[in-house]
């Protein structure tokens, strides 16, 4: 009997999907919410031209870093350089690939939206909850120019173990001696005062929700939301706004043979904004684990080299910015040094 051409094309169809031809690949990730918007993007971009598709999940750094811990994905995501002690609950060895470079700025709901000029000891005693209301006379000294109400400050921060909140604790740790002694840094803190948000959407959407809020997000959530931020006095004593471009001058300094232990809050740079970061993808330096296919090892780390290099021309439209050319030649090694069964993935 003599099939037709559609029964024909269907059995073909059939034999390809059972010999595993024509499938395209799949990778999971999950972290990071710093680095969302940039992720997406250049995910739908490798994905039309190279046929993988990626599904990653915005949960947050500590979460990202779970699930690699747990072996649920295959890549995680950190805004924050995972310290010596926390690798050692890691069951394998891993490596951090920076991928982008952006920055946190204090954000707040305030009548007519005014930008504010704020001080890094400000910043750190609103947060504290030592000040409280948007007219004390430190910020009214600051901005005399703008009309400040007799309004109730209401702190919106991080709910979710978070690489955003550990690099701006990390930055009032060290311009705070109070909030070292106090709070500390980390990916989730013991508050003294506010309302927490989950992702930098939730604390984005908490801040424009509440009259009189302040909060602290990723810069293109404030930009993607219409907010206002505040301009920071940085190290050096200049007045900084939060921008791709002060962003990228915090990246101009002295970079370490190890670029994982690389920290830009509160940079030397004299015209970089103080609260800047670089942000990471993690993958285990090993990737020979269970059962993993080869091609989907191979897929993943083309991918991630074609992000630190064509992947990098997504980055300034969505107000990131890209990896200087020094931080580019470390990742290539770091990307070299991942193996399967021992032998380089790339080569």
């Amino acid at each position: 009997m003599r099939l037709s051409r559609i029964a024909l094309a269907a059995l073909v169809l059939v034999a390809a999907a059972a010999l595993g031809f024509g499938q395209s690949v799949e990778l999971v990730g999950a972290g990071a919410t710093f680095p969302a918007p940039f992720y997406s993007k250049v995910f739908d971009e490798y994905s039309k031209q190279m046929g993988v598709k990626v599904n990653y999940q915005a949960i947050g750094s500590g979460g990202g870093q779970t699930q690699l811990k747990n072996k649920t994905v295959d890549f995680g995501a950190s805004d924050v350089v995972v310290t010596d002690e926390n690798a050692k609950t890691f069951p394998a060895s891993f490596v951090s690939i920076p991928m982008v470079e952006g920055s946190v700025t204090i954000t707040y709901n305030l009548p007519g939206n005014p930008t504010l000029k704020l001080t890094s000891d400000i910043v750190a005693d609103i947060f504290l909850g030592t000040i409280k209301r948007w007219n004390d006379p430190r910020i009214s000294a600051l901005n005399p120019d703008v009309k400040l109400p007799n309004t109730a400050m209401t702190v919106v921060h991080r709910s979710d173990g978070s690489g955003t909140t550990a690099v701006f604790s990390d930055y009032l740790s060290k311009v705070s001696a109070d909030w070292k002694s106090k709070v500390g840094v980390g990916q989730s803190l013991n508050w003294p005062v506010g309302v927490g948000g989950k992702g930098n959407p939730g604390v984005a959407g908490l801040v424009k929700q509440l009259p009189g809020a302040v909060g602290y997000v990723e810069l293109i959530y404030a930009l993607q939301n219409k907010m206002p931020y505040a301009t920071l006095k940085n190290k050096s004593g200049n007045w900084i706004v939060p921008s791709l471009a002060s962003t990228s001058e915090a990246g101009m300094v002295k970079i370490p043979d190890d670029v994982t232990k690389v920290n830009l809050t509160d940079s030397e740079a004299a015209n970089g904004y103080p609260i800047s970061t670089f942000t990471w993808i993690l993958v285990y330096k090993e990737q020979n684990y269970d059962n993993r296919p080869k091609d989907k090892v191979e897929a993943m780390m083309k991918l991630l080299w074609w992000m630190v290099h064509d992947g990098q021309q997504y980055a300034e439209p969505l107000a990131y910015a890209k990896l200087p050319a020094a931080v580019v030649a470390k990742a290539e090694t770091i990307l070299k040094s991942v193996t399967y069964g021992g032998t380089p993935v790339l080569k």
